[in-house]
């Protein structure tokens, strides 16, 4: 052990100034190495999770579009109401499960290992001590002299066979080792899991009543007042959509304890098949059945609950969901990093929202085109989240194992896959919306004012990638408390320039503030680890104790 307590001391670093770690290796970025392919099958999965959501909102937007720019201006100020509400009560909950389910499942299996090393040795000295207590050549020789009864002598050595056959065993017999069957097959006591579920549910429900009994002040607070011909809409999608607050806490909740178990297969399966639900439902239940957005609204729910039920009925099979006692779950610590974490979502969401609610105060038309805008850009920056989901995993095994050296190879990794999609989704997003933005809105105006703002979505696209990484190397580290405090001063300054581009430059205002905002997160990120602070001050030699 070094002299700062760690297994593994800090890795020497070539580079004189911490910053210069971002440049480490860059050379294998595209490397299928070890680590390049445990990064990638576990972000991979996890993109196309994290995208079919969003995905299957743009096919939404797509046939609401088909109903009019003021159905889809209402059912764009109402999403922008329910995602926030969900990413306050939701995002911290899972960013927190994801880290505490890996810890946990790593010093399980660390000390599984043990355990399995432990027993190995115990019997093994005690075949060793039997052998020394009845030697073989004097077995033979008192059998030769008769000096002891055949009765006395098949026993001993039978006792002797016995300690042999069980020093050779498989540990997994007498043991919990996790690389055996029998320890495979038994259920996981991890009490975080137990933890999550519990307030996901919990949390679901509070916002179904609160959205169900505001749902008219919340949406004039977001500039539809009670003259809007947005207002009648907005309000039947929000309420009918609130309906499902529970399945969604529930179903990201679930994918918080797969993804720490780096499980994004499980999620990937469950997403795919509710939204396949939700997109076949969507014409019939808006046209043919002629329910406008509340149809849209009632398949998304149900995909919702479909999505719940499965991930669910996979995870009892992995975990056990009912601790013994109330003591085994972990109320505080998810509350004491929880609260930092909703300091810091309420932060993150309030920027975004408030730029929906600028953009529907400048009518219909606008808002109809920002939030085909807003949508695009959200859903392909999410493919950077499936490297942050990775990085988190990977990381927090790291720390909790204190292999330094692999955390910082991690997240060097992951923050150079990030930039590089980044680069590549500027370009496809651009051609895309440009060649294709005829898909949402056959409106002029709108598709107009959508030409106004590609180029702010497509050349974000590596700043975004770059900040949502970071989100996940932080919360990796478990730094929840920078995490929070450089967040909140990142939105101060946002809506500080939300308020007065968009006065001064309206539609294009919005999203130059929207570029400061992002570009502000990528900056905090890099600070952090840049200079060689927090949980990353062992890149300074410093001990992390």
């Amino acid at each position: 052990m070094a002299e700062d307590g760690h297994d593994v001391p800090p890795p020497e670093s070539k580079w004189k100034l911490p910053v210069f770690v971002f440049f480490k290796d860059a050379r294998l970025v595209f490397k299928l190495d070890a680590l390049g392919l445990e990064i990638l099958q576990i972000a991979f999965p996890a993109a196309l999770a994290l995208a079919a959501d969003p995905i299957a909102s743009l096919i939404d937007t797509a046939f609401i579009g088909r109903l009019g720019p003021v159905q889809l201006a209402a059912v764009g100020v109402a999403i922008a109401v329910f995602n926030q509400a969900s990413k306050v009560t939701i995002f911290p909950l899972v960013s927190i499960t994801t880290s505490f389910v890996a810890e946990e499942d790593t010093v399980r299996r660390m000390s599984s290992k043990a355990a399995e090393e432990e027993d190995s040795e115990k019997l093994s000295a005690k075949n060793n001590e039997m052998k020394e207590l009845v030697p073989e050549d004097v077995l033979l020789e008192n059998l030769e002299k008769g000096s002891t009864s055949n009765r006395e002598m098949k026993e001993l050595i039978t006792e002797e066979e016995e300690f042999e056959t069980t020093a050779h065993k498989s540990p997994a017999v007498t043991s919990t080792s996790p690389n055996k069957a029998k320890f495979k097959n038994e259920k996981r006591h991890i009490p975080s899991a137990s933890t999550a579920l519990l307030l996901g549910g919990v949390l679901g429900l509070m916002q179904t009543i609160f959205l169900i009994f505001l749902a008219k002040p919340i949406l004039s607070f977001m500039g539809v007042k009670s003259g809007s011909p947005m207002l009648k809409p907005a309000q039947r999608y929000l309420t009918l959509r609130s309906l499902g607050a529970p399945a969604v806490l529930l179903s990201l909740a679930m994918q918080g304890v797969f993804r720490g178990f780096k499980d994004t297969k499980t999620p990937l399966y469950a997403t795919v098949a509710g939204d396949l639900m939700n997109i076949v439902l969507d014409p019939i239940l808006i046209f043919v059945c002629h329910l406008g957005v509340s149809g849209a609204a009632i398949a998304h729910v149900l995909s919702q609950y479909l999505i719940s039920l499965i991930l669910l009925c996979k995870l009892m099979k992995k975990v056990d969901l009912l601790p013994p006692s109330a003591k085994d779950l972990q109320f505080s610590r998810f509350l004491k990093n929880g609260f930092l974490l909703l300091a810091r979502v309420i932060a993150v969401t309030f920027c975004v929202t408030l730029a929906a609610s600028m953009a529907a105060r400048l009518g219909p038309t606008p808002m109809a085109a920002f939030q085909i805008c807003l949508q695009v850009w959200m859903t392909s920056s999410l493919l950077a989240d499936g490297l942050a989901v990775a990085g988190q995993a990977i990381l927090a095994c790291a720390f909790a194992e204190k292999d330094l050296e692999k955390a910082t190879a991690a997240a060097s990794r992951v923050l150079q896959m990030g930039f590089v999609l980044g680069l590549g989704l500027a370009g496809v997003v651009g051609l895309g919306l440009q060649f294709g933005s005829g898909i949402f809105s056959k409106d002029k105006s709108v598709i107009h004012l959508i030409s106004i703002g590609i180029p702010f979505v497509a050349a974000t696209q590596p700043i975004n990638s770059l900040a949502f990484v970071f989100d996940g190397v932080n919360f990796g580290a478990s730094d929840f408390a920078y995490s929070a405090y450089s967040m909140v001063l990142v939105a101060i300054v946002s809506i500080a320039s939300l308020f007065v581009l968009s006065k001064g430059h309206g539609f294009v205002g919005i999203w130059l503030a929207l570029t400061i905002y992002m570009g502000l997160r990528t900056l905090a990120g890099v600070w952090r680890m840049g200079t060689g602070t927090g949980p990353w001050r062992f890149l300074r030699g410093q001990s992390l104790e």
